[in-house]
This record gives C-alpha cells, sequence and structure tokens, in this order.
C-alpha cells in the first residue's frame, strides 16, 4: 500500500518512504502516539485517534473502552489515554498516552476498524465510569441505533462477575429517545432522589398527528414539563425568540415547565429538586418520601 500521510503512520513507514526524521518532527506533521504520526492539517477525530491506535497493535487487537466508544459516537468523559484490548494470552505492552487491555471480547468491524461492540464498551465502561457516567454512554448509544435498552439489559445480566452488579443496575436506567447527555443528568437527578420517572420526549400532535411541539421529559397526566436548556437557547435570537411563542403555548394548555440549565444539574442539585418537588406538589402531584442517593453522583458545589 501507498504511503499516505493523511492516514495513521508509522514513523519507519515513513522513513521507508523517503522522509526524514527532522521531518517528522516538523510542524508538518501531529505526533499521536509514541511513534505514530499524521499529517498536521488532519482534524483528530475519534476515527483518526483509533487508526493510531490500530498502528501499534497485533493483528488480533481492537480498540476498547474509552476509544471505542467515541469510535461508536458514545458520550464517554475525556481520558488522557486512548485504549485497546488484546486476547487474554499476549502481552499489555505499555505506550505513552495508550492503555492496553487484555480481553475476551469478540471484535467487530466499525468504519474499518477492529473494536468492541457496542454492548461489549457498555458492559467494559461499566467497571470504569461512575453510574451517571454510564448510563449517558447507554443513552447515546441508543440514540445512535447502535444498541437498545433491552439489549443492554440482557448483555449486562451474562457480563463477567466483576462487571455485572454495575452494568445490571446502569442498563436497568438507560432509556430511548433521550436527546442530550445532560437531559439524561437530569432524568437521573431525579429518579436518585427518589422522585417519580418522567416520560421521555413527551410529543404534541395537531388533529392531523403532526407533532407540533415536544417537551424533553415530564408527566403528561399531570401537565408537568421539565426541559433541560442549552446555552444556544439565550445565545441565538431566533431561538430565543422561539421559546417565549412555545412557552406561550404552553400555558395556554395549561401545562407548567420548569426549566433548568448546566448549574442547577452541576452546581445546585438540592435546589433543583427542591424546585421540581414544588411543581409536582403545585400540580397535585403526590410526592414520595425522598432519598439521598443522588448526592453520590451529583455533589453541587
Amino acid at each position: 500500500m501507498a504511503f499516505n500521510p493523511k492516514l495513521p503512520f508509522r514513523a519507519r513507514d515513513a522513513l521507508a518512504a523517503g522522509l526524514t526524521r527532522r521531518a517528522l518532527a516538523s510542524s508538518r506533521f501531529r505526533r499521536l502516539l509514541p511513534g505514530v504520526y499524521v499529517d498536521a492539517r488532519v482534524p483528530v477525530t475519534p476515527l483518526l485517534e483509533a487508526r493510531a491506535v490500530m498502528q501499534l497493535l497485533p493483528v488480533d487487537g481492537f480498540v476498547s473502552h474509552h476509544t471505542a466508544a467515541r469510535l461508536l459516537g458514545g458520550v464517554v468523559p475525556h481520558d488522557e489515554n486512548l485504549h485497546a484490548s488484546v486476547p487474554a494470552h499476549r502481552n499489555r505492552s505499555r505506550k505513552l498516552g495508550l492503555q492496553v487491555h487484555r480481553s475476551t471480547r469478540t471484535p467487530v468491524t466499525f468504519d474499518g476498524v477492529r473494536t468492541t461492540s457496542p454492548t461489549a464498551t457498555f458492559i467494559d465502561l461499566a467497571g470504569v465510569l461512575g453510574l451517571v457516567d454510564t448510563v449517558v454512554l447507554g443513552d447515546s448509544l441508543v440514540r445512535k441505533g447502535l444498541a437498545s435498552p433491552a439489549r443492554l439489559v440482557r448483555a449486562a445480566a451474562s457480563a463477567p462477575d466483576r462487571l455485572r452488579t454495575r452494568a445490571v443496575r446502569a442498563a436497568a436506567l438507560v432509556r430511548a429517545r433521550v436527546d442530550s447527555p445532560m437531559e439524561t443528568r437530569t432524568r437521573l437527578l431525579l429518579l436518585l432522589a427518589g422522585l417519580p420517572e418522567p416520560q421521555i420526549d413527551i410529543e404534541f400532535r395537531d388533529d392531523h398527528g403532526i407533532v407540533r411541539r415536544r417537551v424533553d421529559m415530564g408527566y403528561r397526566k399531570a401537565r408537568l414539563g421539565i426541559e433541560y436548556d442549552g446555552r444556544h437557547h439565550a445565545t441565538v435570537v431566533s431561538q430565543w425568540e422561539g421559546d417565549i411563542t412555545r412557552r406561550e403555548e404552553f400555558d395556554l394548555r395549561d401545562w407548567r415547565l420548569v426549566t433548568l440549565v448546566a448549574k442547577d444539574i452541576y452546581r445546585t442539585p438540592s435546589a433543583t429538586i427542591e424546585r421540581v418537588v414544588a411543581a409536582m406538589r403545585s400540580r397535585g402531584m403526590r410526592v414520595p418520601p425522598l432519598r439521598d442517593e443522588w448526592r453520590a453522583h451529583f455533589p453541587g458545589r
């Protein structure tokens, strides 16, 4: 195969193609991993990182964990290392920036890269991530069409002993039709506080059955909606103007909307729970005894 600097390559292959070590060390190239480079003009994407990892693996190796999740389009926290796995009989070689695990997984191919499957990636990361981040990953894989809640539940039930308890708990909380990680976090804050689980993605249709409005989550019988608004709702004028009209429409339907932003989840979760509880009571909902489990996952500031 002809040398292509726009794909990750080993230094030895570049030298064989006529490049010098001085050229490799120049601003023309970006080092992705020890001994692995790419043309500096090429954007670094999850696919590019996965291809870089494959340059350092034996033929039966594959990407896994965080690197597999990002390759698949899943949402995971940043990790300073790229991740891969090799069969259990191989040694786990150590390289700066690359963590290699031993695994009995059977890899699949995604975008031309050998990787753990979506369900296997979820199970592996259930043993590494916290509960909330694992559910965020599961919701994002479902949103991508790469898994279903039921499939994740089945996979978790047969997970290795050391992963099963955490995987089963997280899989049971994964839902379909969740649009963003912050919506997942909002839902889990309510659930871990002991509040009733809200319905996700509530649709409002016209007389012809066409969806005209949606609410992220809520309680249809009580006409109470809970929404997470990202920064774009405040900074994009057209979005802001549309939100005003939208809220007036919900007022006419006698719907109460509780709107949350990032600080409500990360900085003041206790106050957020109080707001939702007050809204529930104002709509005549019965509020069960609250639990404190949320505190371990949403410490606030």
